[in-house]
């Protein structure tokens, strides 16, 4: 295979939440484009000088599951009824599909230009049930946090607390079931 077949890869976490993840598996892509996700970006390389591609990853990772909180919020503003769980989708990118990552302020934030077929989720990563109660209460925090309310920060950052849990692709059916 010659250099030009190889396609580089980028892997990108996007927020998600647990319906939003149903429909994933129902319509095989997440999309439509564009599509906000974290990835380990030059800006967030050099913000994080001393971290290997692991803990950089983690960094994005962190930085997925805040958006998902603010969307399970966002969700239940619309009156769906959306677990109070943080879901992550690890995915596969061709690098000419990703785009930013030079923001220092927005550091691991990128953009993805095109939908991304379910067979380039490499893995989900999802609050244990035990979260739950954190969750729910970053979740009612998050409007006091956002106006500078350090107690409700302190609560928002709690659920951070919880380590998101690994899934394999096989397992979507079993976290939507």
């Amino acid at each position: 295979m010659s250099e030009e077949q190889i396609e580089a890869l980028m892997r990108v976490y996007l927020p998600c939440t647990l319906p939003a993840l149903a429909r994933v598996a129902a319509d095989g892509e997440l999309g439509p484009a564009p599509l906000t996700g974290y990835a380990v970006t030059p800006a967030l390389v050099e913000w994080y000088a001393s971290g290997d591609t692991e803990e950089l990853e983690y960094v994005a990772l962190t930085e997925a599951a805040r958006a998902s909180l603010r969307m399970v919020a966002a969700d239940r503003a619309d009156g769906v009824k959306t677990p109070a769980r943080r879901v992550v989708i690890a995915v596969e990118v061709p690098d000419g599909e990703v785009n930013g990552g030079a923001d220092l302020e927005e550091r691991a934030t990128v953009r993805l230009s095109a939908a991304v077929p379910l067979s380039r989720v490499a893995a989900v990563h999802v609050d244990e049930e035990a979260a739950v109660p954190d969750v729910e209460a970053a979740v009612a925090a998050l409007p006091d946090a956002d106006r500078g309310d350090d107690d409700a920060r302190f609560t928002v950052d709690g659920a951070e607390a919880n380590e998101l849990l690994w899934y394999a692709t096989q397992e979507i059916p079993d976290l939507i079931g």
